[in-house]
């Protein structure tokens, strides 16, 4: 187990490299969230990294880095596997309605494990098929979970008027551009800087409905 007061140091220095204020309780909370994902994933397999270091910048840094380009108050993070960025996003501001969704029982089972256990409310867990999801939100979340094209076949259809959809890639997905429906209007593709993660690329592809 890695030291925890040197994970704290690593967040809270990731946290300033990204140019974020957050709540005093965020940073222990996130290291709670941090500790509960891995003890679940020893035994349920819930991420392939399993360093904690490694999970600081992979998973908590690497969800916080979009935290400027959320809007609105309500979120639903499509394909969360064990919730992120959902959850580092929901305690990052509280507050807002987010909405964690996920096919896998087991991950579902952790996500809701993680909303007990770290008292967050207006989080929800959701088992489900995207394109089964019902309502209609703010903002939605996707990690990299599919092609932006299908992302936007299988949830378009929950983005509020006005809202934005945030979909988070490694590499800039040019070749996927063409593809993206006209429906929807792709407004702008940010470089992200995450600390900690050397040359590995992360982009953020952020589109809104189109007028039509």
């Amino acid at each position: 187990m890695t030291d925890r007061s040197a994970l704290q140091v690593q967040l809270e220095r990731g946290i300033t490299a990204l140019g974020l204020t957050l709540p005093a309780e965020a940073v222990p909370r996130l290291l709670d969230y941090l500790a509960l994902l891995e003890r679940w994933n020893a035994t349920y397999n819930l991420t392939a990294i399993r360093d904690p270091v490694e999970m600081v910048t992979r998973h908590l840094l690497d969800s916080l880095a979009i935290l400027p380009y959320v809007q609105g108050e309500t979120l639903a993070d499509l394909g969360t596997g064990p919730g992120l960025p959902g959850i580092p996003l929901a305690i990052a501001t509280p507050g807002r309605q987010v909405l964690l969704v996920d096919s896998n029982g087991k991950k579902v089972r952790f996500l809701r494990e993680a909303i007990r256990a770290l008292k967050l409310e207006g989080v929800r867990a959701l088992q489900s098929r995207v394109e089964d999801v019902e309502g209609h939100f703010d903002c939605i979340t996707a990690r990299a979970f599919a092609s932006l094209a299908d992302m936007l076949a299988w949830g378009g259809h929950l983005l509020a008027p006005g809202g934005l959809w945030l979909a988070m890639k490694g590499k800039a997905p040019d070749d996927e551009l063409v593809d993206v429906s006209p429906a929807f209007t792709v407004r702008t593709i940010h470089a992200l800087a995450v600390p900690g993660l050397g040359t590995a690329e992360r982009h953020l592809v952020v589109l809104e409905r189109a007028n039509t």
